[in-house]
């Protein structure tokens, strides 16, 4: 009776230990992922082809502008991809200030459908998102200096590495009346 008592003692002791040095192991990023999660990319670098899927939309899409006018949007951002968009491009790159950062544009097309101008306003994203997240973003915008008729679109962009558009991902569009 003694010796199985002993022997009961003993194991849970070893049990209870193993229990404890299980509950105080110093993590590392090599055992720490989190599977709740996507995994997100800790360096700098362009993003996956199937991390380029968004959605966007107009909150208040202006349809009559001035010309030459000078207005701020806010466009709701969507990550509709499987992957986590650093806003930034990752862990900072000082060599390259906005490489690979993540932008919200816009554009300008005429009534046909041709370009105007891609290079009117543009916005790093405010922070990071997970798949699945959205946000609302403000972006200025400068309508056209001569009235017509246009279209103003909105689109994301990885820094130096290619618009969203390019990769497939839908595009947020409105008509826009530009008058004197």
């Amino acid at each position: 009776m003694r010796l199985k008592t002993t022997f009961l003692i003993i194991a849970l002791a070893i049990l209870l230990g193993a229990v404890a040095c299980k509950e105080n192991t110093t993590t590392t990023p090599a055992n720490t992922a989190d599977t709740s999660q996507p995994a997100a990319a800790n360096t700098p670098g362009p993003l996956p082809d199937r991390a380029f899927r968004a959605q966007l939309a107009f909150k208040d899409a202006p349809t009559k502008l001035r010309a030459g006018q000078k207005e701020t949007v806010v466009v709701r951002v969507k990550n509709a991809s499987d992957v986590y968009w650093w806003a930034r491009g990752g862990e900072p790159n000082l060599n390259d200030s906005n490489k690979f950062y993540l932008a919200l544009g816009d554009l300008w097309l005429q009534e046909d459908g041709k370009l105007l101008t891609e290079m009117d306003g543009r916005i790093g994203l405010p922070k990071d998102l997970r798949p699945g997240e959205e946000i609302e973003v403000p972006l200025s915008i400068s309508a056209p200096t001569t009235p017509g008729n246009y279209i103003l679109e909105v689109d994301l962009v990885q820094e130096q590495v290619a618009w969203f558009h390019d990769k497939g991902s839908p595009t947020a569009r409105t008509n826009v009346t530009v008058v004197r």
